[in-house]
């Protein structure tokens, strides 16, 4: 899976790669030949006392040790910029592939998981692909080369480097292979603190109103303190890799010296071609640590390396169509045909046998309780999920054929909690339209009735914004949610019982300003206050999934049980008159309700 990941990454730059293997290439060589130039120069100058052939020696080494040190610079240097952009490609594959999940795919994974594989699972393996720039091509061929040209100064010497290797090779082997397990754990940890810090974060006012600070502190703790055992275990195991590579080097390097001076004394190898031995089995203890740094990173990276292609393998359950329309003949048109929803092993479906239609200057709300399904069919519609069975419509196009920038563009939403970036008002408002102009802005803020909060904001339109919007109040991003919204303008609007956070005069005011500026465009609006949707033209009655009821405020209180139940429950004023007495007090409305309810009756 590593080297699947590395290979399909390192294309892209395959460039870079050709010219640090030449580099590396040109490196070696001169590393290579160094001894052996040391080695002539000991028994043709040094013993013969050749002061020329000892400064041409000089020389030939000198130039010989600047091509190296210019080409290990060259290679260090492209070696780290081509695994950094490495690094940033895999990043942008997972997080591209984030994007393009659906609800499902998101809760599969869990956000903290697809920050940690998009944060420190990349860096794992972005980190091994810098270390095996700077060896994959040296070490190898530093070790094989040394080893051939110690072949050629003594035979029988050789043999122990190749004893040298067979027991590297082991000690490797039993010591690395049992730290995969542990890496795995170790991120999965790391993903449990993630989602710990996130959730202290976010939830920290009720965490501290509860005084529930302890709990959560022990929380932590407990899993700070596994992930702290995990890392003791993977270092103790690595730890006891580079003291045995150097016991091992050592003693071989005790025995060359040993073997080495008897042959010497019995004249079978002259005195240079012995240093120009323990030169090369320098050079292969250099590789061997070389490697072993990259052998130490690679278990983890391995294991990172399963994750992201976890995540860019997943394909999204909503997928995008082989030949989207890119139009809609019918502009502002909704329709939901039988539309069923089912959550993947769920006995029951959330949603099932929904009909609904909407078109231009037309508003439909959608009254139900809690799980009735409300927010799942804006999600439909939004394509935020595919319907488990039937279809919707948007444009007269079934939404799955439809091209998702279409989809985008045609609908507008503003969710029940909006969500602001962190950034500017402006910045925020502009998601809407990127050229929108500061008097555009300020128009929809007005109607939004977010200009007054926003002009006493010391900056203004610059004024800044925190991650989520945590630094107004839950009313005033409503507001803002609604501006960046009305400044798209599409043609269909879905509200997502976004109202909630206003008082009444705010709300009052909002929904008669929005009147005239939704006038021609269909508006599908969920709520749960009957006095929120009242005055719309047609009321969609969700319970348990189904459609229980159909029609305005009044004749839902004439014909439905479950409407005339949820009304009852809010005690409104119409209920208060109506009760079970007659249809004739449902006209009995006061002057603030007669503004209460997004585009009335026209």
């Amino acid at each position: 899976m590593l080297l699947r990941l590395l290979r399909i990454h390192v294309r892209p730059h395959r460039r870079s790669v050709a010219v640090l293997g030449l580099l590396q290439l040109a490196q070696i060589l001169a590393t290579l030949a160094l001894p052996t130039l040391g080695a002539a120069l000991i028994d043709n100058g040094v013993v013969k006392a050749d002061s020329g052939y000892i400064i041409r020696a000089g020389l030939a080494m000198l130039a010989v040790a600047l091509v190296q040190v210019a080409a290990s610079v060259g290679a260090v240097s492209l070696g780290a910029r081509t695994a950094m952009a490495m690094g940033r490609d895999i990043r942008s594959a997972v997080f591209r592939r984030v994007l393009d999940f659906s609800a499902r795919e998101v809760g599969q994974f869990g956000t903290p998981s697809l920050l940690t594989r998009t944060v420190n699972d990349v860096q794992q393996v972005q980190m091994l692909a810098a270390s095996a720039f700077d060896v994959a091509v040296s070490a190898p061929l530093m070790c094989l080369g040394s080893v051939a040209l110690a072949l050629q100064q003594d035979i029988e010497l050789s043999l122990l480097l190749v004893a040298l290797i067979v027991v590297l090779g082991m000690c490797f082997g039993l010591i690395l292979g049992r730290t995969d397990p542990f890496y795995a754990r170790m991120q999965e940890y790391l993903d449990r603190i993630n989602g710990l810090l996130r959730e202290r974060i976010a939830g920290v006012r009720v965490v501290r109103a509860f005084v529930r600070d302890a709990h959560e502190s022990a929380r932590f703790d407990r899993t700070n303190s596994e992930l702290r055992d995990i890392s003791l275990r993977v270092g103790r195991l690595l730890a006891a890799v580079i003291p045995v590579v150097l016991l091992a080097l050592n003693g071989f390097m005790v025995a060359v010296l040993w073997f080495g001076a008897h042959r010497v004394e019995a004249g079978a190898i002259p005195f240079g071609a012995l240093s120009a031995f323990l030169s090369y089995l320098a050079l292969i203890l250099m590789s061997v640590v070389m490697v072993t740094f990259v052998c130490l990173a690679m278990p983890r990276a391995r294991v990172s390396a399963e994750r992201i292609q976890q995540v860019l393998t997943t394909e999204p359950s909503v997928a995008a169509p082989h030949e989207p329309v890119p139009a809609v003949p019918e502009s502002g048109r909704l329709a939901l045909y039988d539309v069923e929803f089912r959550y993947p092993g769920a006995e029951e479906p959330v949603l099932r046998g929904i009909d609904l239609s909407a078109g231009p200057g037309e508003t439909v709300a959608i009254l139900g309780s809690t799980g009735s399904g409300k927010t799942t069919l804006l999600n439909l519609v939004l394509r935020h999920f595919d319907a488990t069975g039937g279809s919707v419509h948007v444009g007269g196009v079934d939404v799955r054929a439809l091209d998702a920038k279409v989809l985008r563009r045609t609908v507008g939403f503003v969710p029940q909690r909006p969500y602001l970036f962190s950034g500017t008002v402006a910045g925020n408002l502009r998601f809407g339209d990127p050229d929108a102009t500061d008097d555009e802005l300020w128009r929809v803020l007005e109607i939004a009735q977010a200009r007054d909060f926003v002009r006493n904001l010391p900056e203004g339109l610059n004024a800044p914004i925190t991650q989520g919007g945590t630094n107004v109040s839950g009313g005033q991003r409503q507001r803002l949610a609604i501006a960046r919204t009305l400044l798209r303008k599409p043609d269909i609007y879905l509200f997502d019982d976004c109202f909630s956070a206003l008082d009444h005069a705010t709300d009052a005011a909002l929904r008669a300003a929005l009147e005239p500026e939704l006038s021609g465009a269909t508006v599908l609006t969920v709520a749960q206050r009957v006095s929120t949707v009242r005055r719309a033209r047609r009321i969609v009655v969700l319970d348990a999934g189904r459609v229980a009821a159909t029609g305005t405020h009044e004749e839902l209180l004439r014909t439905s049980t479950t409407y005339r139940e949820i009304a009852r429950s809010q005690r409104t004023a119409t209920t208060d008159h109506y009760g079970d007495a007659g249809p004739d007090a449902a006209a009995a409305t006061t002057p603030r309700e007669a503004v209460h309810g997004l585009g009335g009756q026209r």
